[in-house]
C-alpha cells in the first residue's frame, strides 16, 4: 500500500524551495500528524538534525515515520557533488552523504542522491563524470545495505544537471553498478520535464523504483498544475509500488494549505480508490 509522506526543511538557505514545511520540525510533525500523513522527509545537513532520540519521540508523539533524507543541502550550504574533479571534494561529498546514512539507518530511512550528483562540465567530461558517480554510488549504496536499506538515486531534469534525466537514464546507470542496493527516485515534477510518458516511464522503471516526489507540474501540490494523476496512479499499480509518495512540493499558498491539498489528492487519488477495489462485490445480491 502506499503511503503519505510530507516534506520538512531545516535548511535556512534552502527557504523558499520545493518543501511543505520549514524549520520547525516540532510544528511540523504536530501538523502532519493532524493531517494524518504516514511520515515526514527530511531535507537538513547533519548538523541541523535534532539528536535521534529527540527524533524518535516527535515521530512516535504524532504517530509518524522517517520516510527518507535528502542529501542536496550538502550542495546547497557547502557546493559538493560525488562528480566534481578534485578528489578532496568527493570525498567530503562521500562523507557527507555517509554521515546522513547513518542517521537515517536506525530509522529504516534511506538517503536519496540528488543534486549532489553534480555535472559534466568542460573540466570534468561525461565519462569521467558519470564514473565518479558510479563508484560513490557503490560505495554509499555498500554502506546504506549495512542498515537494510536501498540508496535512493533521483534523475533530475536538464536544467538541474546533464547526467541522468530520465527513468531510462536512471537505469542505464544503475546497469552499470555493481551494487544491486540502488533503486531510483520517480520525481513527478522532473519527469514531467522530462518524460514523454509518465506512465510508460514508471512501468519501465518497475521494481527498480524506490521513492516517489508527489508534485504536480508546476511543482505546486498535486491539483494546482495540469497532470494528469489516472494514468500515473495505474501505473504505480502494474509496477506494485509500495513505497511513499513524499510531497516534495512548494509551499502554495502557505504550508498548511500546501499539507491539506497535498493529503486530500492522495486520499482521492490512493485510499479512496484503492478501498473501492477491495470492496467491489460486497454488497452484491447473489
Amino acid at each position: 500500500m502506499i503511503r503519505s509522506c510530507v516534506t520538512v526543511s531545516l535548511v535556512p538557505e534552502a527557504r523558499g524551495g520545493q518543501f511543505i514545511f520549514w524549520d520547525d520540525l516540532s510544528e511540523a510533525c504536530r501538523k502532519a500528524g493532524q493531517l494524518n500523513f504516514d511520515a515526514v522527509e527530511l531535507f537538513a545537513t547533519p548538523s541541523d538534525l535534532p539528536e535521534p532520540e529527540t527524533l524518535v519521540r516527535l515521530l512516535d508523539d504524532h504517530g509518524l515515520k522517517l520516510a527518507a533524507l535528502g542529501t542536496g543541502s550538502g550542495w546547497v550550504r557547502h557546493r559538493l557533488t560525488l562528480t566534481d574533479g578534485d578528489r578532496h571534494r568527493r570525498e567530503r561529498a562521500r562523507q557527507f552523504v555517509c554521515s546522513l546514512i547513518e542517521y537515517g539507518g536506525p530509522f529504516r530511512a534511506p538517503v536519496i542522491v540528488g543534486s549532489m550528483q553534480g555535472r559534466w562540465t568542460d573540466c570534468v567530461d561525461r565519462d569521467t563524470a558519470l564514473s565518479y558517480l558510479c563508484e560513490a554510488l557503490d560505495e554509499l549504496a555498500e554502506h546504506a545495505e549495512r542498515y537494510g536499506v536501498p540508496l535512493i538515486f533521483e534523475p533530475l531534469n536538464r536544467y538541474e544537471s546533464n547526467l541522468v534525466n530520465t527513468v531510462a537514464d536512471g537505469l542505464s546507470l544503475l546497469e552499470r553498478l555493481s551494487s544491486q542496493n540502488v533503486r531510483l527516485l520517480a520525481d513527478l515534477f522532473h519527469m514531467n520535464i522530462e518524460e514523454a510518458d509518465l506512465g510508460a516511464a514508471l512501468r519501465a522503471g518497475g521494481s527498480r523504483i524506490g521513492h516517489l516526489h508527489f508534485a504536480d507540474s508546476n511543482r505546486r501540490p498535486v491539483g494546482c498544475g495540469h497532470l494528469d494523476f489516472v494514468p500515473i496512479v495505474s501505473a504505480l499499480r502494474e509496477i506494485g509500488y509500495d513505497g511513499y509518495a513524499s510531497a516534495e512540493a512548494l509551499p502554495y499558498p502557505d504550508s498548511e494549505a500546501a499539507a491539506r491539498t497535498t493529503r486530500q489528492a492522495f486520499r482521492r487519488l490512493f485510499e479512496v480508490s484503492d478501498g473501492a477495489r477491495r470492496g467491489e462485490g460486497l454488497n452484491e445480491v447473489s
